[in-house]
């Protein structure tokens, strides 16, 4: 994606970063995670779920079917597909879609910046590339 990931800061150098991956799991089933929630990114930003597979180097089949398991785990579907037609076909997240995006990154963000004070020491314990 065109922008880094709200998960991530760099730390030390460039290639040593804090990283924060929040999963909602409901008993053994993950229902939103790091993976579906840049494929709704993607949908978000493309308004297509190939175009979201393509940057996240996955089939439309695989992106089309962590959608799905989204829609099914949800009271209300976080993603709405268009069929094609003379303009196309297209995807769209719905106002669900959005308020569960914005809360996982808002979360992301929160759960890092409460990490990194505690994860300096361990920073600084590392062996210099």
């Amino acid at each position: 994606m065109s922008h880094p990931p709200a998960h991530t800061t760099p730390a030390l150098d460039p290639t040593t970063q804090v990283r924060v991956r929040l999963r909602v799991q409901s008993g053994a089933d993950i229902q939103l995670g790091p993976g579906r929630i840049d494929v709704l990114q993607g949908v978000a930003e493309t308004g297509s779920i190939a175009e979201a597979g393509r940057r996240l180097g996955m089939s439309y089949q695989r992106v089309w079917s962590l959608v799905q398991a989204m829609n099914a785990a949800f009271e209300a579907p976080l993603v709405a597909k268009q069929r094609g037609g003379s303009a196309g076909g297209g995807a769209a997240l719905t106002p669900t879609g959005q308020a569960v995006l914005a809360a996982y990154r808002a979360a992301e963000a929160a759960a890092l910046q409460a990490a990194q004070p505690h994860l300096g020491g361990v920073l600084d314990l590392l062996r210099k590339p």
